[in-house]
């Protein structure tokens, strides 16, 4: 049954109850039949279950067999980094995971503790949870609203719905019932849902629905159900997968190669596990979980909170960012914009006011906005808005109210849509009267016309416009009729009001474009104000870009829908349902979606989004507990500085795969070619293992410190689509590791040639260095590094250097020669060994310079 359309007869019949409530015997019954009022989520995983499912990631199962490895080739050391990265990274796992159960929690906790009922004709506090369908419950200031209701009985009464609509003001509610079929949430002025707030008034309902049936309810199903994985984890999986089979393969052809070659078979064993324990970058998650850790760090100092680290990265693959927008891209606070008075205004009689002073006087005295101890204005935000205005204007006497006392009033109802206040005027009685224009129409002795055409100029502006009307009456109302009152009145003008955007969201809009990601708006407030804010701060840009409802949305099919939603960018008074369709349509679209909120509305789009970012100020405990990330200045010019962050993370991740790739492909080459050139082994396994724990290792991690690129937000997000591994990024590992094994076996044939004994050393020497100068070269895939300058980075320059200084030790400190069987190299074969070292850097240079001249200059 559709209870907002019924009447309140068809109501009482259908739930079988009466204004004077249920029997006691009869809600027990119920009680037993629809459960307790309260909402349900599914079983949580255990914790051990939690635990267990951080080691079964691919990437996870490759190091622990690494580690495993380690230990059979007598490595302990190697074998205890690897599961200290393994363990961190799954305490960073489960603690995420843990979290995100958190969110369900947090919406039964929404719930309202006590209800005032009406049982066999006897008001009584009961147990929210104990409400039935039938029951008859009163409400007044200050309630939590426990259960649906479809009202029945309203009198002043006005609910805060922002956490369920996002609606910013409290809605007057009625009790007639509304005959458009199938109105949003916002529109249904009879009903009162879970989860709201009364503002003022009182008003009485029957329970219409409890627990998971009410709209509450159903959000917390849909946040139950919704969630994503984020991109990183998706191209971590693919890349150890990927990994896993390559090395599986390479291992197996050295171990082959070498024994047709007659190398001992114990020692190309080792050989080949150790290759195997090189090939797989086990400093890979260490590096993601840094990387991730320090951008979150900085985003936290510019009002962006991390939740979830993975959502850091997230961040650099977003295509679209669906923003709400009272609080984020507007101010949140209404401002007077503007006022409009008619030439032919009637003043008062015996009175020295202008017209615009009259304006201002109606305005300073029809209100009823207080202050508290603080100074601050309580009251109705629409109220406070023009009061503000008024006692900012140079017209504004400050002994008007007490001058013009209050004698009378005619509260504000919905029918009516007025307000009126009567106040002493020297020997006779001002009355003021304002409301929405149309309603002033039957009132007011002027002509109409040109005051509602003024008034629908300025409505499809996106203001919301407030008229005023006055007369003077030689005595008071005897029978308070608001009939007497308000009749034959002169209009006097009208004030026009917007949330105005906040001042840094038209550059942050404009900074979306350029750098590829498209801005939509979606909000709870009516089509003509959003598409007129959208239009000031840039969000609609073209004729394509389409404004719809959430009546229009309804309408459109699945599929429908799905071909039409890259063309909306702006979405008006949408249900959480569509909220959560608009994501799910964006996705299937191959976008990767940012999706900002403050309501428990907003909660299941945020959980099912890419990246779902709550609000810090206005947010609820709900939508903090779903989200990835908070926003703690509700701006939205905080998003860009995080999708900035996350970009920088993404080219971070991947300079390190660049480096950590390219140095383990330069060492297969060199242990899979000599074989194949009749040379002995080049390396032994202690020097596979140095070079991929400490070579690799402390640049590669230093990689992640390195600051944006100065053209970060200039070019399209990644793509969503494109795996760790591009095209460019390939290529450059194959030419580069190849280059590097070139170079080795070009040192091992030269020095065999000369009868140097060190030759293996050497080499060992000359791996090293070059995998050093290779993580320089790569700090930027165009701009050279004598640009950037090395202290630009100064943790990888110090890393760079902290390694050189380990490499000569295990050459030139004896016990350490001992053991990774170095022997000491003199000054001319050390310099020959880092001269041809340095070709490595070289060719990087030179590729980058070739890019600059094919891709245009790099600021």
């Amino acid at each position: 049954m559709n209870y907002h359309s019924a009447t309140h007869k068809e109501i009482f019949e259908e739930l079988t109850t009466q204004k004077e409530g249920l029997g006691h015997e009869d809600a027990r019954q119920r009680l037993g039949e629809h459960g307790a009022n309260e909402l349900e989520g599914k079983s949580g995983k255990s914790i051990w279950r939690l635990i267990l499912n951080q080691f079964l990631d691919v990437m996870i199962l490759i190091l622990l067999a690494a580690a495993v490895v380690s230990l059979l080739v007598g490595e302990g050391s190697d074998a205890i980094v690897i599961l200290v990265i393994v363990v961190l990274n799954a305490i960073i796992g489960f603690v995420q995971e843990y979290r995100a159960e958190k969110a369900i929690e947090a919406l039964r906790n929404m719930s309202a503790p006590e209800a005032v009922v009406r049982r066999e004709g006897t008001e009584k506090q009961v147990e929210a949870t104990e409400l039935v369908p039938g029951d008859i419950v009163l409400l007044e200031a200050g309630n939590l609203v426990p259960a649906d209701l479809r009202l029945y009985e309203a009198a002043a009464l006005k609910v805060e719905e922002a956490a369920l609509t996002g609606e910013s003001e409290a809605v007057t509610k009625t009790t007639e019932p509304i005959t458009d079929e199938d109105p949003p949430l916002g529109d249904r002025v009879n009903m009162a849902y879970k989860g709201t707030i009364v503002k003022d008034g009182r008003g009485e309902g029957v329970v219409v629905a409890t627990g998971m049936e009410t709209e509450m309810g159903r959000i917390a199903q849909m946040l139950d159900e919704s969630d994503s994985e984020t991109p990183l984890q998706k191209r971590l999986a693919t890349f150890g997968k990927q990994l896993s089979i390559a090395v599986i393969v390479i291992c197996a052809l050295l171990y082959g190669v070498g024994l047709l070659r007659g190398e001992e078979p114990l020692r190309m064993l080792l050989t080949a596990i150790s290759l195997a324990v090189a090939a797989i970058p086990e400093a890979l998650p260490a590096v993601v979980t840094i990387a991730l850790a320090l951008g979150a760090k900085r985003m936290a100092k510019q009002n962006a909170l991390i939740r979830q680290l993975p959502a850091v990265e997230t961040l650099g693959s977003v295509t679209y960012v669906c923003s709400d927008k009272t609080g984020t891209i507007t101010q949140n606070q209404m401002t007077v914009q503007e006022t409009w008075q008619p030439d032919d205004m009637v003043l008062p009689e015996r009175t020295d006011l202008t017209k615009e002073q009259l304006l201002l006087l109606c305005m300073a005295l029809n209100h009823d906005v207080n202050k508290d101890e603080e100074g601050n204005y309580l009251g109705d935000p629409t109220e406070i808005a023009l009061v503000e205005y008024v006692r900012q204007q140079e017209g504004y006497e400050q002994d008007w109210e007490e001058q013009y006392p209050r004698a009378d009033e005619v509260p504000f109802d919905s029918t009516r849509k007025r307000m009126t206040t009567i106040h002493e005027f020297g020997d006779k009685y001002l009355v003021i009267t304002k409301g929405a224009s149309e309603a002033m129409d039957d009132v007011s002795v002027q002509e109409a016309g040109p005051i509602l055409r003024r008034a629908e100029e300025l409505a499809h502006e996106g203001m919301r416009v407030i008229s005023y009307s006055y007369k003077v009456m030689d005595s008071l109302l005897k029978d308070h009729n608001p009939d007497t009152a308000e009749s034959d009145l002169d209009f006097v003008g009208m004030a026009a009001m917007i949330d105005p955007p906040r001042e840094a969201v038209q550059d942050a809009i404009a900074e979306c474009f350029a750098a590829g990601i498209t801005p939509v708006m979606i909000t709870g407030d009516h089509p003509a104000t959003a598409k007129a804010i959208a239009t000031q701060v840039g969000i609609l840009q073209k004729e394509s870009d389409k404004v719809i409802t959430g009546k229009e949305l309804g309408k459109l099919s699945p599929e429908e829908f799905e071909q039409e939603v890259e063309s909306i960018k702006v979405y008006a008074r949408v249900s959480p349902e569509q909220k959560l369709n608009i994501v799910t349509a964006l996705q299937k679209r191959d976008q990767f979606v940012a999706m900002t909120g403050d309501g428990v509305n907003d909660a299941p789009a945020l959980k099912k989004a890419n990246i779902g970012i709550a609000m810090g100020i206005t947010g609820t405990d709900v939508t903090k507990e779903a989200s990835h990330m908070i926003l703690l200045d509700d701006n939205f010019a905080t998003i860009l500085k995080a999708v900035r962050e996350g970009r920088r993370i993404f080219d971070n991740i991947r300079k390190f795969i660049k480096y950590t790739l390219t140095s383990n492909t330069g060492e297969i080459w060199t242990l899979f070619l000599a074989p194949l050139l009749g040379l002995p082994l080049p390396l032994l396994p202690i020097h596979i293992l140095w070079i991929n724990l400490v070579t690799d290792g402390l640049p590669g991690l230093a990689l992640a410190a390195e600051p944006v690129e100065k053209n970060t937000m200039q070019r399209p997000p990644h793509d969503p689509a494109e795996g760790i591994f591009n095209r460019s990024l390939v290529i450059h590992i194959a030419w580069v590791g190849i280059l590097m094994g070139i170079i080795c076996l070009g040192t091992q044939v030269v020095s065999m040639r000369l009868d140097n004994p060190k030759w293996q050393t050497m080499v060992f020497t000359v791996l090293s260095l070059s995998q050093l100068g290779h993580a320089l070269a790569i700090r930027s895939d165009k701009v050279s590094l004598f640009r950037q300058g090395l202290l630009s980075n100064k943790q990888l320059s110090l890393a760079v250097a902290f390694t050189i200084l380990l490499q000569l030790a295990v050459i030139y400190v004896p016990f350490l020669q001992n053991m990774f069987h170095t022997q000491a190299l003199n000054w001319g074969e050390l310099g020959a060994c880092l001269g041809v070292s340095s070709l490595i850097f070289g060719a990087v240079e030179v590729e980058k310079w070739i890019k600059r001249r094919r891709g245009g200059a790099v600021s």
